[in-house]
């Protein structure tokens, strides 16, 4: 598979991908159908299952939608009635992982010193998982247990797998 043409850009809060000043996202491709994969700093990437159809005109590829098929399996996680990308993923690799060997937990807790667990951080870091813009360990809202919920909320040696070919 080959890459044709790549974009930073922008996540709203509702989930919206714009470019940085807040437009529509362009690519400078021939019309055509192309795959489109979306990746975010600490989430996992996923990709559209088939082609879309892209011109010079506005295109919209909703995945947060059902509706909207994309490659391997269980690529995005239920969030109520939308899907999302998976978070947690610290270590920007192709796994998520709670425990053991570049796992994406420890990162976090080496972000705010790594000795003492009820330190924070503040920016947008890697190792924000909620991004709420503070990275904690320990506590309400930190950023440790999202990646224990998305491999399974259980068994800490379990792992996921990100769906990108």
């Amino acid at each position: 598979m080959q890459v044709v043409a790549t974009r930073s850009a922008l996540v709203t809060r509702s989930g919206n991908v714009v470019s940085g000043s807040g437009g529509t996202v362009r690519f400078n491709l021939l019309d055509g159908n192309y795959l489109l994969a979306v990746k975010h700093r600490n989430h996992f990437g996923c990709m559209t299952a088939a082609a879309v159809a892209l011109n010079a005109g506005v295109v919209t590829v909703d995945l947060r939608s059902p509706a909207t098929l994309t490659h391997g399996t269980n690529a995005r996680k239920v969030q109520g009635s939308v899907l999302t990308l998976w978070s947690g993923n610290v270590e920007r690799d192709q796994f998520l992982k709670y425990v053991g060997e570049s796992n994406d937990r420890d990162p976090i807790l080496f972000a705010i010193g790594g000795s003492v667990p009820t330190n924070t951080i503040t920016g947008y870091l890697p190792a924000d998982i909620n991004l709420d813009g503070v990275v904690k360990y320990v506590g309400e809202s930190n950023d440790r247990d999202p990646i224990l919920f998305n491999i399974g909320g259980s068994v800490p040696t379990n792992t996921r797998n990100e769906q990108l070919p």
